[in-house]
């Protein structure tokens, strides 16, 4: 390993630490909540949320179903935005806790991308109301304080384990010496975000099938993992001066 590489990856992991923290999104009265009832009202926002999008999404309807006063939920949250922000941390928490475990491995990087597939392939399929909470917030117009809040809510943790799992990669001699942690981390969850919109957003649905001939719901799963991961895996490993020599 060289100097190089240890400073980059030192230097890496540092960086992509979360520094601050967390900002909560909720009141002390939710916090006193049993986690059922905490899940249960969430899940319910999260219904109403994926269902009629952010905008019409009525905070009013969310408390009725929850069997709960609108007094009440303000007593939770202060904000509807607040409200959403959690439903978003609570909808990728399963996902990133899932993602943080087969990163933190000690498997070669190629064996982690494969388990990565896996994962949001079978977590897309099967949840996919928080899918549809992200790609909510990938639909926001702006640049507004709302925005930038949920992108970091949503990013932060998952681009801090992407990079630091690929510097590290890169210092062990893994992968080729070429690449830039961030900027690679960057394009790799693009391919897997694609992926989990494939199977929530009707846009990204027909995109998948005009280019592959089928529903997403009715694909060959190991056709779409082995596929997937064969072009990383070439990303990974195939550097441009080795494209010079063919």
């Amino acid at each position: 390993m060289s100097i190089l590489h240890k400073s980059k990856t030192a230097l890496l992991c540092n960086d992509t630490k979360i520094k601050n923290m967390e900002k909560k999104y909720y009141k002390d009265a939710f916090e006193r909540l049993d986690d059922s009832r905490k899940n249960k009202l969430l899940e319910i926002a999260i219904e109403e949320f994926s269902s009629k999008g952010y905008k019409n999404a009525n905070i009013n309807i969310i408390a009725k179903n929850a069997g709960i006063s609108i007094g009440l939920m303000y007593k939770y949250f202060a904000t509807k935005d607040d409200l959403f922000i959690m439903c978003l941390k609570h909808g990728m928490e399963l996902l990133d806790k899932e993602l943080y475990e087969i990163m933190q491995s000690d498997d070669k990087l190629l064996i982690k991308t494969e388990k990565l597939i896996r994962a949001i392939y079978t977590h897309s399929k099967s949840h996919s109301k928080y899918i549809r909470l992200y790609n909510e917030v990938g639909a926001e117009k702006g640049t507004s304080e709302r925005t930038r809040l949920m992108v970091e809510e949503i990013e932060t943790k998952r681009s801090s384990i992407y990079i630091t799992t690929i510097a590290q990669a890169l210092a062990n001699g893994d992968v080729r010496d070429d690449l830039d942690p961030r900027i690679f981390a960057f394009f790799l969850d693009n391919l897997l975000t694609m992926l989990q919109f494939s199977f929530t957003c009707d846009y990204y649905r027909e995109r998948f099938l005009i280019f592959t001939g089928v529903d997403i719901n009715d694909a060959d799963e190991e056709k779409i993992i082995s596929q997937l991961l064969a072009f990383i895996e070439s990303a990974f490993t195939v550097s441009h001066s080795d494209l010079k020599k063919l």
